[in-house]
This record gives structure tokens, C-alpha cells and sequence, in this order.
């Protein structure tokens, strides 16, 4: 049994408060008794005015946040799973362009591992939300996982994703025993799919599910649907933190669970290509 922090969060424009959220969280996991924290997608800053939050996006080297996140995980000797943040681009010819980016802090406080959000989130919803994310952002390039973790190799992807198969495929294929899907999900979607796409997600991958959320009204008016989950490889919910509140939550993660599920329905072992349909 490997126990796991979930930080449930309502981001605000500011990123050094949401820094200092995080700070405090870590602490809390490590008293705890929780190996590894796991925080939301744009854990650093949720800001729909692109202007206003674009003064205060760096590269990720220069981020002083992040410096400040990557010493306090040292310091309590903890895994930090940073949901996502904002960087921008790494190639400077991609001049204006950032990255949805997530980040695996090591308990020494290094970069085990980062991944940028795949699948840009362009939509026009009924309720007359409109989102157009790649109008800011470049989509990353390929799935991301990471070997030796307190709990197994863990895939990491990024909200949005989850509505993409095929990436799921990819990480159920290399062997991942856990996926982190960090999300900002809007209140319709989430009420239509949130836990239906988790626990799917899970059971093809035959995988744990870990699912850092953003909930509430945040200070720039966008509200999120909240419901952290953590669901096992048969798609059984074992933490669900509702749609109402922030704060910090616990699993466990049983590896035993995991061999169980795979020994009783080998769907990865038993898989075969499909071709194109005739």
C-alpha cells in the first residue's frame, strides 16, 4: 500500500498565493503520511484574460515558483506531481507560444519528468462557453511515462486528454500501473462526463486513475467542477473530494489490486491491432 495526497484547489490570477497553497499542501501530505502530491491543471494560475496572466508566464527554468515548489518537495522528501502550469515555449523560435505543461518533481527536487498537454481544448459548449486554447498554446508531441515511481510507472496526461483513446492505449501498452489526469473541467462537461471518462479510462488501462481537480468559482469568474478522483483498475471509485470545496484528500494505491485486475481480465495482454475500416 502505497498512500497518495490529492489537492483539490480553486487556482487563483495570483501565482505566488497558489505557490504558497501548494507549499502548505505538501507539508500536509508529508504529515500525512502520503509518498507523492498531486495538484490540478493550471495549479499555478487559472486566468481566462490572456493578457493579464500572459505578464506573468516564463520559461520554465526562470519560474521562481517553481524553484520555491521543487525545495519544498525536497525539503519534506515528497513527490509532487504539478498538475499542470504555464510555461512558455522552450524554442525560442516559437516566439509567443506556451505550453499546458506538467511537471514530476522527484523527492529531491528534481525534474523527473514533464509532458505537454496533447489535445488543445477547442470548443463551443450549449451553456455558451467558449474555449479556444490552442489561440495560446503549441499541443505537445508524444505520451510520457515514468518508471519509478512510490507507486509504479506513472503515465501523465492533462484534462482534455481523457476524451483521447488512443493516448490511453499507448500508456496502458507500456505497462503504466497509474495515470495521473490532472483537470480544470467546466461544470457542464463535468456533470455529463467527468467520472464516466475516468473510470472508462482506468479500466482500459487497467490502471489506477488519479485526478487532481480545480473546483469552484475562481477569482477570474470561470467555475469548475471539482470531484478529484482516485479510481482503481476495475473502475471503482475509492475517493471522490466532491464539487463543493478545496482542500486536501487520501488514497491508497494497492498493488495488489492492480495484479488482481490483470490477472482476472488480461485486456492489455489480449489486445490485437485493428486496421483500417473497410
Amino acid at each position: 500500500m502505497t498512500r497518495i495526497a490529492l489537492l483539490q484547489m480553486t487556482s487563483g490570477i495570483d501565482p505566488d498565493v497558489n505557490a504558497a497553497v501548494i507549499d502548505q499542501a505538501l507539508i500536509d501530505a508529508k504529515a500525512g503520511g502520503a509518498a507523492m502530491l498531486f495538484t490540478p491543471e493550471m495549479s499555478l494560475m487559472v486566468d481566462r484574460d490572456r493578457a493579464r496572466g500572459r505578464a506573468k508566464i516564463m520559461m520554465q527554468a526562470a519560474d521562481p515558483r517553481l524553484r520555491r515548489l521543487r525545495a519544498v518537495a525536497a525539503r519534506e522528501g515528497v513527490w509532487l506531481a504539478l498538475g499542470s502550469m504555464a510555461v512558455a515555449a522552450d524554442d525560442p523560435t516559437a516566439e509567443g507560444a506556451l505550453a499546458n505543461r506538467s511537471l514530476l518533481i522527484g523527492p529531491d527536487g528534481s525534474v523527473a519528468a514533464s509532458y505537454d498537454k496533447m489535445h488543445m481544448f477547442d470548443v463551443a459548449l450549449a451553456s455558451g462557453e467558449t474555449w479556444r486554447e490552442s489561440a495560446a498554446y503549441r499541443p505537445g508531441d508524444g505520451a510520457v511515462s515514468v518508471p519509478d515511481t512510490p507507486i509504479g510507472r506513472l503515465g501523465l496526461t492533462i484534462c482534455y486528454d481523457i476524451r483521447f483513446p488512443a493516448l490511453f492505449d499507448v500508456l496502458g501498452q507500456a505497462g503504466c500501473d497509474a495515470i495521473a489526469i490532472p483537470a480544470a473541467f467546466t461544470v457542464p462537461t463535468g456533470h455529463a462526463h467527468w467520472h464516466l471518462l475516468q473510470r472508462a479510462r482506468a479500466v482500459e488501462a487497467s490502471a489506477w486513475v488519479v485526478a487532481a481537480a480545480q473546483v469552484g468559482r475562481h477569482a477570474d469568474g470561470r467555475v469548475t467542477y471539482g470531484h478529484s478522483l482516485v479510481v482503481d483498475p476495475w473502475g471503482d471509485v475509492v475517493l471522490d473530494m466532491g464539487g463543493e470545496d478545496a482542500g486536501l484528500g487520501f488514497a491508497e494505491i494497492d498493488a495488489r489490486r492492480t495484479q488482481a485486475v490483470r490477472a482476472q481480465l488480461p485486456s492489455l495482454a489480449n489486445r490485437r491491432p485493428v486496421s483500417t475500416a473497410r
